[in-house]
């Protein structure tokens, strides 16, 4: 396992989930869902580490998350749709100037992120790491 980088990988999903709950509460929705995305990409890639898995592109980390977390039931296939309805939410928010999420939208994106967060934190300390290792738990938003 490489701790050092599940660590880096975990603090930018942490960091990355409180500030799309920050955009929320400041009604930026769209950017509220980007970095929602980011979350669950650095918390997926967090739990990868685990197994010495790196990813270097968006497409890599849904691929190897699926055959090395999914395929092998350490995680629940649940989580899976979750990175992939993220991604597609993203891209959206980001690439789509068209594309408007209401805050209900952005508030649900963000809850559906802290739960892949949660879920993925409980995977990391089920797996050698402490909560000192992940230096914060996710807080309440």
């Amino acid at each position: 396992m490489n701790r050092d980088m599940v660590r880096a990988e975990w603090q930018r999903a942490t960091q990355s989930l409180r500030a799309a709950e920050l955009l929320v509460n400041e009604r930026f929705h769209e950017d509220a869902v980007s970095r929602a995305y980011y979350a669950i990409l650095h918390a997926a890639k967090a739990a990868l580490f685990v197994h010495d898995v790196a990813a270097t592109s968006h497409a890599a980390v849904r691929r190897l998350f699926g055959q090395h977390l999914i395929n092998t039931g350490e995680i629940e296939r649940q989580w899976s749709s979750h990175l992939g309805e993220s991604f597609d939410d993203r891209l959206a928010a980001d690439y789509d100037a068209r594309t408007v999420f209401s805050s209900e939208e952005a508030q649900s994106e963000c809850q559906r992120t802290r739960e892949f967060v949660e879920r993925m934190q409980r995977y990391l300390l089920t797996n050698g790491l402490t909560d000192h290792d992940l230096e914060t738990e996710v807080s309440d938003g």
